[in-house]
């Protein structure tokens, strides 16, 4: 998914320039990386503010339009206002298309429903990381990477080592010999005591089916003699 976005150079900084930008329906931001020095800049605030909305944009390589200018860029980190909608300040990367990069792509679940554990135990899906860091060259980087959750039974878990990731991708965490759990399925507490209740009660019916069987024994005998 291409993302583009238009910027412009700020020749002004500070605090009363940034408030001002601001009351203009601007949003500061800066530029830097790439073996180049870092650039002040301001965006307009009603377009930036809707593509932070998009998960693929805190995870793709944008293509910025500086002073008419190309840059591929990454967003590295924003800055919100406490209780506003407003976005107070963004900061982007460089892209070297030569060199490798690490980022913080989104897990998508799929195939929940179908797994046993939930579809066989009645068990509840728990995402244990919702994103995975990963390293890559820009032209490699996912928007996001699926787990499929299809063949997870009740109790088991599906660990960083499990993922297919895509072709030129590496998890960080792995590099580290860090295999992660993913996703786990549990049993609610209500269905496990009700399975229990289950068997303590199929458990009590044994006696009585023998202690019953016992006493239809004679009953059976005086009629074949009879």
């Amino acid at each position: 998914m291409k993302i583009a976005l238009k910027a412009t150079t700020r020749s002004v900084q500070g605090t009363g320039a940034s408030r001002r930008l601001r009351r203009a329906d601007k949003v500061p931001g800066i530029v830097y990386g790439g073996g180049k020095d870092a650039t002040v800049i301001e965006l307009d605030h009603n377009d930036i503010f809707h593509k932070l909305r998009l998960e693929a944009f805190h995870a793709s390589v944008l293509d910025m339009e500086l002073d008419g200018k190309a840059e591929q860029v990454l967003l590295r980190d924003v800055q919100m206002h406490a209780w506003k909608q407003n976005v107070l300040h963004v900061d982007f990367q460089r892209v070297d298309p030569s060199k490798k990069i690490h980022m913080k792509v989104p897990l998508h679940f799929v195939n929940a429903e179908i797994s046993p554990g939930v579809k066989l135990s009645s068990g509840i899906v728990s995402h244990i990381i919702n994103e995975l860091e990963i390293a890559c060259l820009p032209k490699d980087l996912p928007e996001f990477i699926e787990v499929d959750l299809k063949d997870l039974a009740a109790g088991h878990s599906i660990h960083l080592s499990n993922l297919n990731l895509p072709a030129g991708v590496e998890s960080v965490a792995l590099n580290r010999k860090d295999d992660q759990s993913v996703a786990t399925i549990i049993i609610p507490r209500a269905v496990a005591a009700d399975e229990a209740a289950a068997a303590t009660v199929s458990a009590a019916d044994v006696p009585a089916a023998n202690q019953k069987a016992k006493e239809e024994a004679p009953k059976k005998d005086d009629k074949a003699k009879k």
